[in-house]
């Protein structure tokens, strides 16, 4: 059982466990405050990274801090505390999305997550590189799916006539991107053209992966080139694993448990020994984002797509040092 306040080095390490998470071009949109007399954290947005134009309605956003405090909760639980979240706690504070406060644990058996969610924080890295065509074990797809459904959300793993069908929107919407002259510029902005920059936002090129060189599966050109033949290419998986994941609504409140739920996804495939990477374009296109959920009063509203399978381990990107996303004055009463 944990009593003890939070130590200057257990406060760094949750917080690096937060920023860790995925974000969309990894523009980490969140920042934090810990009121330590009260042992809560405030999760709040950065909506000066947001992407007008990818993210209008800032859904993507959400998406990313619920899926930071899914890290934070695991985080949390690993040192010794029970985290009670509360979802958009002060109405009149739009920018503050969660609170986390820590309780006594009365034992690490109680953790409602598996143990080594911890450690696979710091392993979990998108890998937009070609698997193989080594199947996915039964039981992995399960525990997968399960951990979405702990997090009030859904995941299914399509037919192969299905996959086809959402593969063929995600192209759909990754053209429109590339032809969008706003889009495009916004989409560059995050991307590091110096192999040397040492930048802690954005994404450096090493991590970008090649196209499909048989146009297949629909990988995301974050340079929003026009012209395809210029970008690099390899043979991707012939038969992609393509999860969906969705929510029964679609409100701030769902994007958020969204996030937790694709974060709890990716670190259990994590420690599955699976690599994982994001599909989101459709997300970006109204239209589009209804048509990979065609009737969603019973399938569920379409949060986002991720792509798992055995491959190589994507680099690593950046992230901010904990002090640059931690506010250190008390929170706001």
């Amino acid at each position: 059982m944990r009593t003890a306040p939070l130590d200057a080095s257990t406060l760094e390490s949750c917080i690096s466990a937060a920023v860790a998470a995925p974000s969309f071009f990894n523009t980490q949109p969140w920042r934090y405050r810990l009121d330590p007399g009260a042992g809560v954290f405030e999760v709040r947005a950065a909506p000066e990274r947001s992407l007008r134009h990818a993210d209008p309605v800032a859904r993507a956003l959400h998406l990313s801090v619920g899926a930071s405090v899914f890290n934070l909760r695991v985080a949390v639980a690993h040192f010794g505390w029970s985290p009670v979240v509360r979802l958009l706690p002060r109405p009149e504070d739009s920018a503050l999305l969660a609170t986390l406060r820590l309780t006594e644990s009365q034992s690490r058996h109680t953790t409602p997550h598996r143990t080594d969610l911890y450690p696979a924080i710091w392993r979990r890295h998108s890998s937009r590189f070609p698997f193989s065509a080594r199947p996915l074990p039964q039981n992995a797809r399960v525990e997968i799916a399960e951990a979405a459904h702990t997090e009030g959300a859904s995941l299914t793993f399509p037919a192969p006539e299905e996959t086809t069908r959402l593969l063929r929107v995600t192209a759909e919407a990754e053209q429109r991107n590339r032809l969008d002259a706003d889009r495009g510029q916004e989409s560059r902005r995050w991307v590091h053209k110096d192999p040397d920059d040492r930048a802690d936002l954005g994404l450096p090129q090493t991590v970008l992966g090649p196209q499909d060189a048989r146009e297949h599966l629909p990988m995301r050109d974050f340079t929003a080139q026009r012209h395809t033949e210029q970008l690099s290419a390899q043979d991707f998986e012939s038969g992609p694993v393509i999860a969906l994941l969705t929510t029964r609504h679609d409100r701030r409140t769902d994007w958020l448990r969204a996030g937790q739920a694709l974060e709890h996804v990716l670190l259990v495939a994590t420690a599955h020994g699976l690599r994982t990477s994001l599909l989101h374009q459709p997300m970006e296109w109204p239209d589009l984002r209804r048509e990979l959920s065609p009737d969603p009063e019973h399938t569920g509203h379409a949060q986002i797509l991720v792509r798992l399978g055995y491959g190589p381990e994507g680099p690593a990107t950046p992230r901010r040092a904990p002090a640059a996303v931690l506010d250190r004055e008390p929170p706001r009463r």
